[in-house]
C-alpha cells in the first residue's frame, strides 16, 4: 500500500536540477492539512511547478542552447510538458470523481523525464 498524496508533496524530474512542489486546488477536494491530489492534477504551471533547469536534450531550448554552444549541454529554464494524467492512480478510491494519486505514480514529461514523489507529503493515510 502507498500514501495518500497531499498539496506541497515534493516531487522529483530526472532531469530537472532541483525538486518541486505539488499544488493541489481545494476545489471539491477531501482536506486533511492539505487537499488530497488525483491523478488529474498533471496541470503544468498549476499543479505541477518547473523543476529549475532542465538537462533533457528533448526539451528544444536546451537543444538549441546546446546547439549554439558547440555541443556543451546548456540547461535552460524547466517548463514542464505534461500529456497524460498521473499513473497509476488508486483503482478503488476516488477523490473528486477521480482515482487518488498516491506515492507510486508516476507522471510522464514530453520531453523524456519520469516525474515521480519524493515526499507525498502526509504519511498517515494509506492507499492501493
Amino acid at each position: 500500500m502507498g500514501f495518500a498524496v497531499c498539496g506541497g508533496a515534493q516531487l522529483m524530474c530526472p532531469f530537472g536540477m532541483a525538486p518541486s512542489a505539488l499544488n493541489v486546488l481545494p476545489q471539491n477536494r477531501t482536506v486533511t492539512s492539505a487537499p488530497l491530489a488525483n491523478i488529474m492534477d498533471n496541470k503544468p504551471m498549476v499543479n505541477i511547478m518547473p523543476f529549475g533547469m532542465c538537462t533533457s536534450l528533448a526539451n528544444p531550448t536546451v537543444a538549441s542552447a546546446t546547439a549554439a554552444a558547440w555541443g556543451v549541454l546548456t540547461p535552460m529554464p524547466c517548463i514542464p510538458a505534461i500529456t497524460a494524467p498521473w499513473a497509476p492512480g488508486s483503482p478503488t478510491v476516488l477523490i473528486a470523481g477521480s482515482p487518488a494519486l498516491n506515492n507510486t505514480s508516476k507522471l510522464m514529461c514530453a520531453y523524456g523525464g519520469v516525474i515521480q514523489i519524493l515526499n507525498p507529503a502526509a504519511t498517515t493515510i494509506q492507499i492501493p
